[in-house]
């Protein structure tokens, strides 16, 4: 089963994060995701990463998945 624990855990390995934080209900999640890495990068970019990070697991257990991207600058501008 997909959990927001086993999203966050599974971003957090392939990308060096400051901040991730997942929620959802097993089907629906949403994700905040703060990344040095996102320096310079589109949204459709940043995006690719966290995509890329999950892999196999967006096609075969995710199948909703909103996020926010941000740099650490943009972060703590929030």
């Amino acid at each position: 089963m997909v959990t927001p624990d086993s999203i966050k855990a599974s971003i957090a390995a392939g990308i060096d994060c400051d901040v991730v934080e997942v929620a959802g209900d097993g089907q629906h999640f949403e994700a905040l995701v703060v990344s040095g890495a996102f320096r310079g990068q589109t949204r459709l970019a940043r995006h690719r990463l966290v995509y890329a990070a999950l892999g196999e697991r967006m096609r075969a257990e995710i199948h909703a998945l909103s996020m926010e991207t941000r740099t650490p600058e943009e972060h703590a501008r929030q």
